[in-house]
């Protein structure tokens, strides 16, 4: 039941995320992504932005972070893949049982994680697998999200 639990709210704060994010006028977008007075360089801006996508929009880290014992997200272990949680109603032959690694973005290229995050296709060329939602992203916030994840340290012992 817990489980459950954790999915219907992981659900409803992402579409209540998405919801508002959709709502935000385009001046609110920009001023929400851009450098305060200019004083930020353009890289940290791109890292900054695709910070806010990743944890704020999408919320990866309900998948890809590793939980405690009380179902809690493990920030010392941010981003550093975690078997998934959350189960289909149905049984499925292609659903993921464990959510990879973003931390470091190590293992990908930057052209690989644009295919996944502009069309849905990973490495392979296949359509990547449920419960990972398929994006229809445009480069720049793509690129954005690559450079969140090649800043965050990737030195952690994967499970």
């Amino acid at each position: 039941m817990k489980r459950i639990e954790r999915a219907s709210l992981f659900l409803l704060i992402f579409f209540a995320v998405a919801a508002g994010s959709a709502t935000l006028s385009s001046q609110e977008k920009v001023a929400k992504t851009s450098p305060k007075s200019g004083s930020a360089p353009a890289a940290q801006t791109e890292i900054d932005h695709g910070r806010y996508l990743v944890e704020d929009v999408a919320m990866c880290q309900e998948c890809h972070t590793p939980r405690d014992s009380n179902g809690n997200l493990d920030t010392s272990r941010w981003l550093q893949g975690a078997p998934i949680w959350i189960m289909p109603v149905h049984s499925t032959s292609n659903w993921a049982m464990r959510a990879p690694a973003l931390a470091g973005f190590q293992g990908f290229s930057d052209e690989q994680g644009e295919q996944i995050l502009e069309k849905g296709a990973g490495p392979n060329g296949l359509p990547i697998q449920p419960p990972m939602h398929i994006y229809h992203m445009n480069r720049a916030d793509a690129q954005a999200i690559i450079a969140y994840l090649r800043s965050l340290p990737s030195n952690y012992p994967q499970p």
